[in-house]
């Protein structure tokens, strides 16, 4: 018999705990399951009745029936959205209680027909408990609760709404009292970002649509704060370190301030000079880099972004730096603790000189910043040839620290260490450098957090970027990608992202000075996987390799147009002039720019186009760009959680499988596969029981069609090549960069070596981590065990361990 067909009976009246309000329960449990295919309120009440007792609380009452319902998600993806609704009665009876004074508990219909003076009182309480800006009630609320759509609540599964309800829905900072709903929340930040605006409630409305709809999804911080009395909306901040006390000191102390708003950092470390050098004040030696680095961990954790999530920063190096070697054992378990930052990220800044000498299998150079400080700034050939002048220097004995190794070892301990210890990250100086729109005005001296934000920083601007991600799957459908929806959702987007800069709540000067002068934002996308999943493409096939290609530029072409129609409207950004863009020089044209200084032989990208680039090169060149940078493909952690789709550009991790976040414990199952196996008569207890035996893998399943095997390969069964080749596609139409994870079931030296020199020739400007399977990769639980107090049938369903790969954290919730 069919899974979905088989619910458990309902227990008899007679057997149920006499003071368990039955009658409420049924309604809303029956309320729940409606218009949601192959689900029944009978099997939800029969594994509610194993867990409740006489005498039992409203509270937990209310807990266990959203428990019975995700319980049975293995079952079937739909009992998701049946365990959402039944958390959305409980918050709605905690939200209206809260504002009426008085036991309030509405069912859906009376919910819906109360939110518009629901939404006022909600309003009215978030300014006087100083939550929200006064200026939210300055708007004309009668159009602004004529547009919220209530029944769009619905559209939430359990992981996003739980999400929500933990970590971004407004409280009652005495009582923790949860008093905002999900339509409010999307309003409040719709509002929020149209507030500068001249018809502002016209593009608040205008906003919420696309926020409710679930078809972008602005970033954490954003999330978090607009609409409040401290908008810090931006999402990613990257600095450099100067060469004396005051400056690094002063970096601890700008790390702070931007972390406390949920800001994520990206540190350049590399002026800072090394182990040995002279220090002309003291006359003494530098004990170099990482004990600073040390401080710096130490400050990311005390500062926890008020509670809500970690803080988050990662150090950048570059390889030509005399501590290099020994920044690569910072994330190790072993060695002097002093030594060791446990809770940074790091990752290397590898110029393309090194790599070419890795290929030749030549020495390479280490120097201490303070001898060679041109270096910094210098990519390219440029870089090339001064590097090689400081070599002949160091060998006329002109320069005192310095060290010759060979560039093949020390590329293997990179690679070892990234392995060991899921640091540091490779990225690559050179393309960012030399394909940046903004090379007249500075130098990219590091990535962020999530190496996808690459942008100029200097001791005088600290680099900012704003952050938000098109779901591509709500712009595919059978005919294949809704190019008009996806225009016009673009359009809205980076006018939203815009916005920001103009609204933002600046924690210190060098950012606010940065980003007013040149107003990047970072327009990406999510739900990729699901998006192939809709068009019946496997990740590891050419045909999903286009399907980036084209996706990604239809996306850039209406990014950029988008920009350019504010700039027509709004003035282009002061460091325009100079730039690539005023020089018709799009992202596409800046891969022979990389091509000519690394040489043709060293760069393989397909540079097919399809739209008409030429008259939007014409327009950008006339009219501007209302920002310097456009385009950013970021991890989206948690908002990807709120939108219910998979993160960003990433494979699926498995088809079953419990994950693990700050808001608990979460049964996942690929809704795609369910619903194609329901069509060819395949979904049954049988094929349940072997997913869990096979981790979420159908590659053993015998019985399962070799096109599902290959439509739903997972990450670590995706030769990680598709993956590159993918983001090459991508990458050629991005200004700045992709989070881009890397997957090795069986990872040796040779497969890294080869996956990341292949990363470099496709163009790539970074990677983030790589994600190994270990001996020990899944911690074995049964499904029901990890869901609530109920008692378990075997096998067991595998749980997405917390690192995906000897890492401690692979969610960069800071960049979303």
């Amino acid at each position: 018999m069919s899974v979905e067909t088989a619910p458990d009976a309902a227990p008899s009246r007679s057997t149920r705990a006499p003071r368990v309000p039955w009658d409420r329960v049924e309604k809303t449990v029956r309320e729940a399951v409606a218009g949601l295919a192959d689900t029944s309120a009978d099997a939800v009440l029969a594994e509610l009745e194993r867990n409740v007792y006489d005498g039992i609380g409203p509270d937990e009452l209310a807990l266990a029936q959203v428990m019975a319902a995700r319980t049975l998600v293995e079952r079937e993806p739909n009992y998701s959205f049946v365990a959402a609704r039944l958390l959305l009665d409980s918050l709605r009876g905690e939200a209206l209680t809260y504002l009426a004074g008085e036991p309030r508990h509405p069912d859906y219909p009376e919910m819906a027909a109360a939110y518009g003076d629901y939404f006022r009182d909600y309003l009215r309480r978030g300014v006087e408990l100083h939550l929200l800006t006064e200026e939210l009630a300055t708007f004309d609320l009668d159009v602004v609760t004529a547009a919220l759509r209530p029944e769009r609540d619905l559209d939430l599964g359990l992981l996003g709404l739980q999400t929500l309800y933990d970590r971004y829905l407004l409280r009652d900072p005495h009582s923790g009292t949860r008093f905002e709903l999900p339509q409010a929340f999307f309003m409040r930040v719709a509002m929020g970002l149209s507030i500068a605006e001249p018809d502002k409630e016209a593009r608040a409305v205008e906003f919420y649509e696309l926020l409710s709809s679930l078809r972008f999804m602005t970033s954490t911080p954003t999330l978090f704060n607009s609409g409040t009395r401290r908008p810090q909306l931006s999402s990613c901040f990257l600095t450099t370190v100067s060469d004396d006390l005051g400056s690094i000191f002063s970096s601890y102390r700008n790390n702070a301030l931007l972390a406390k708003y949920s800001g994520g950092l990206g540190n350049d470390w590399t002026p800072v000079r090394g182990l040995g050098a002279h220090i002309r004040g003291t006359g003494g030696k530098s004990q170099g880099v990482v004990p600073f680095l040390k401080i710096a961990n130490d400050t990311t954790v005390a500062v926890n972004q008020g509670g809500k999530r970690k803080g988050a920063a990662c150090a950048y190096l570059e390889t030509w730096h005399i501590d290099i070697e020994e920044f690569l054992e910072l994330r190790k378990n072993t060695g002097d603790d002093r030594r060791r930052t446990h809770d940074m990220n790091t990752a290397n800044w590898v110029p393309d000189e090194f790599l070419r000498r890795v290929e030749a299998d030549e020495e390479w150079t280490l120097f201490s910043p303070d001898e060679v400080p041109d270096l910094h700034d210098l990519y390219g050939t440029a870089f090339a040839e001064r590097y090689r002048e400081y070599e002949q220097a160091a060998d006329a004995g002109e320069i005192r620290v310095f060290r010759r190794v060979s560039a093949k070892q020390l590329w293997r301990r990179m690679l070892t260490m990234l392995f060991e210890t899921g640091h540091p990250w490779i990225t690559f100086k050179d393309p960012c450098n030399l394909r940046s729109p903004q090379q007249h005005a500075g130098v990219v001296h590091s990535s962020n957090l999530c190496t996808e934000i690459t942008l100029n920083t200097s001791a005088d601007e600290i680099a900012v970027c704003n952050l938000g991600s098109v779901n591509l799957a709500r712009h595919v459908g059978k005919d294949g990608l809704d190019v008009e929806a996806l225009r016009r959702t673009v359009t809205t987007a980076v006018r939203m992202l815009d916005n920001v800069i103009d609204i933002n709540f600046y924690t210190v000067p060098e950012a606010k000075r940065s980003n007013l002068r040149h107003r990047p934002v970072g327009l990406g996308i999510m739900g990729f996987s699901d998006a192939l999943f809709e068009l019946g493409i496997p990740q590891a096939s050419e045909e999903a390799v286009e399907f980036a290609d084209r996706s990604m530029e239809v996306l850039s072409y209406h990014a950029i147009s988008a920009s350019a129609e504010l700039a027509e409207e709004r003035g282009a950004y002061p460091s325009f002039e100079g730039s690539l863009w005023s020089r018709g020089i799009l992202p596409i044209d800046s891969l022979r720019l990389l091509a000519e200084a690394r040489g043709e032989d060293e760069l393989d990208v397909d540079t097919t186009m399809t739209l008409d680039w030429d008259s939007l090169r014409e327009r950008v060149r006339t009219v501007g760009m209302r920002n310097s940078n456009v385009l950013a493909i970021a991890p989206t952690a948690t908002i990807s959680n709120i939108c219910g789709v998979g993160q960003s550009i990433e494979p699926l991790f498995s088809n079953l499988f419990v994950k693990s976040n700050m808001s608990g414990e979460f049964t996942v199952v690929n809704p795609h596969l369910v619903a194609d196996l329901k069509r060819r008569g395949l979904w049954d207890d049988a094929m349940v029981t072997e997913l869990k035996l096979h981790d979420g893998v159908l590659a053993p399943i015998d019985r399962v069609p070799d096109d599902l095997k290959a439509r739903y390969a997972t990450a670590f069964e995706i030769d990680s090549r598709w993956l590159i080749d993918a983001a090459s596609r991508r990458q050629k139409w991005i200004d700045q960069a992709q989070s881009l994870n890397l997957y090795l079931a069986e990872p040796s030296g040779k497969a890294l070596d080869a996956l990341y020199r292949h990363a470099w020739r496709r163009g790539l400007k970074t990677t983030y981590y790589l994600r190994s399977r270990a001996a020990t990769q899944v911690e074995k639980s049964t499904l029901r065990g990890t869901d609530g107090r109920l008692n378990a049938v075997t096998p067991a369903v595998p749980v997405e361990p917390a690192s995906a790969c000897r890492i401690d954290d692979p969610d960069c919730e800071a960049c979303q």
